[in-house]
């Protein structure tokens, strides 16, 4: 073989053996933890996303609880929605947050749902008193566990403070989160629910009764910030795709409040 020859064969070779182990690898999926009822709203701005050519985005989604403690145990999650403010502080305080990207991304409204067949005449716009108690038939009311879930949280505070908790505690129905909630109402397993505005705003098998003050509960905010270690490439990507005027239309399509 003339030297020339056997001169662009080791360079040939030399490129097939180098080229695999200088490729950079493929990014992987942003993987998004968040609270329950933010469900379809950020399965709709993923969606968007992946259609702007973004990779894809991986949703998982519960009880923000449990999300965090999954975050805290080393689960692998690059963006942290909380249905409160509580769970992120929660891993604020473990530094397993990237501090300067906590942000508010809506609120909600809480509400007491009855299956559609319960349907009031008259929906109360809100609810005052103990007449929308005396109201439901006897049986169970569905809510998030008071204990670890947020919209128990706001339900266990707004019904303290209408001087209801004594009564209505041994009928809850504590669910693991919101939307589980939801369900027991859907299925008639429960005579009622407390859940958020949106959520009964997704299912056409429960009805509002009524909602309850926003001065006797807390504010209902969703945070969302990036995982420590995690600000950069997509998921900083997605991160501001949440944040922007197409995301926000979403969240607001969906009922959602916004600032």
């Amino acid at each position: 073989m003339p030297a020339r020859h056997r001169i662009f064969a080791l360079l040939a070779m030399a490129f097939l053996c180098a080229g695999p182990g200088n490729a950079q690898a493929p990014e992987q999926p942003v993987t998004v933890f968040a609270a329950a009822s933010l469900t379809n709203a950020l399965q709709e701005i993923a969606d968007l996303h992946g259609q702007r050519g973004r990779q894809k985005v991986r949703l998982s989604f519960a009880a923000s609880s449990t999300l965090a403690k999954q975050i805290e145990a080393g689960a692998k999650a690059q963006i942290f929605v909380s249905a409160d403010e509580a769970w992120m502080d929660y891993l604020a305080k473990r530094d397993l947050v990237e501090a300067g990207t906590r942000r508010a991304i809506a609120g909600n409204r809480l509400v007491l749902v009855v299956p559609t067949s319960a349907r009031p005449a008259e929906p109360s716009s809100e609810l005052a008193g103990d007449a929308w108690l005396k109201a439901l038939p006897q049986g169970r009311i569905a809510t998030g566990d008071p204990a670890h879930v947020p919209v128990g949280r706001y339900a266990e505070q707004a019904l303290r403070k209408l001087g209801l908790w004594e009564q209505v505690s041994p009928r809850l129905a504590r669910a693991d989160n919101v939307r589980s909630a939801l369900i027991l109402v859907e299925r008639g397993e429960a005579v009622a629910g407390i859940v958020y505005s949106t959520d009964a705003a997704a299912s056409r098998q429960v009805a509002v009764a009524g909602a309850f003050p926003r001065t006797s509960h807390g504010p209902i905010i969703y945070p969302a910030a990036l995982v420590k270690g995690e600000d950069k490439g997509e998921a900083r990507r997605f991160y501001d795709a949440l944040f922007s005027a197409e995301g926000r239309a979403v969240l607001v399509k969906h009922g959602f409040a916004m600032d």
